[in-house]
């Protein structure tokens, strides 16, 4: 099995620290053999908005530059993959799929953080109330689009509850582990999760019980290491969830294939 990453941010989205070659040299030198940057998306919102936590447009030009420069500088030590994670925002679909075939972005990472748009402010991580059921519907949504490589950290709506699984939660996992099934979506085990929650003394995700229930499906697992720092590429952190994930019954992948973002563009419109 290859040691590979997907999940990997930079400095760009405000809340990452290192610069894009640390992380390379990094990875490298923890023996990852595929390392896929999937810094959080830009948007093209229809207001003024401007969000806090992603990349701007304006931004977007350098990432790519910086990504397909090292890609190639560093082609015969690690193969790099040029990705970016994103949420499924109904509105801007249309507008994102144009910009990935316009960009050629090798593949997009599901990360289900907000509802509807971030522009309405309404954060996924913890939800409660009518947000719950929001939470698993734009799950099931956005991965049925095929827009997805991966599902990212799919127990996102435990953040902040302590790990609290109620019924609707626990029914709404089922909901997503059926969909990763039918649509051959393979769900994250989110490393930077795994590190939170050795620190809090508790799960919320990545969260056993979810992944008890993925093995009542079949579904495909794959790591995510969410760096943030170069630390985060630790090998350690990686053997840790290797260890971790393979006391759950699923099947673990350690690659994703590129997306035809022209097909599903042209399926689309003969639809």
């Amino acid at each position: 099995m290859k040691q590979t990453n997907f999940h990997t941010h930079t400095s760009r989205c405000h809340h990452a620290f290192g610069n894009d070659e640390e992380f390379v040299r990094t990875a490298i030198q923890n023996g990852f053999e595929v390392l896929g940057f999937s810094d959080h998306a830009c948007w093209k919102y229809d207001s003024d908005f401007v969000a806090h936590m992603r990349m701007k447009l304006d931004e977007f030009d350098d990432y790519k530059d910086s990504v397909l420069y090292l890609k190639d500088r560093y082609k015969k030590q690690i193969e790099i993959r040029f990705g970016l994670e994103a949420e499924y925002f109904p509105k801007y679909m249309d507008w994102l799929l144009d910009f990935c075939i316009e960009n050629e972005i090798d593949y997009l990472i599901f990360g289900n953080h907000y509802y509807g748009t971030d522009e309405d402010h309404f954060y996924l991580g913890g939800a409660k109330g009518k947000y719950i059921k929001g939470y698993f519907d734009t799950c099931v949504e956005g991965m049925k689009t095929g827009m997805y490589a991966y599902l990212a950290h799919p127990e996102l709506i435990l953040r902040s509850t302590g790990g609290v699984i109620t019924p609707e939660i626990e029914e709404g996992f089922h909901r997503i582990c059926k969909t990763s099934q039918d649509y051959n979506v393979p769900l994250e085990f989110n490393v930077l999760g795994m590190q939170h929650n050795l620190r809090m003394g508790y799960e919320e995700y990545p969260h056993s019980r979810f992944w008890q229930i993925a093995g009542q499906y079949d579904v495909k697992a794959i790591i995510g290491m969410d760096a943030h720092e170069v630390g985060d590429l630790n090998k350690k952190w990686y053997d840790s969830a290797l260890e971790k994930l393979s006391e759950f019954d699923v099947e673990i992948i350690d690659d994703i294939p590129s997306i035809n973002y022209k097909k599903i563009k042209e399926n689309k419109i003969k639809v």
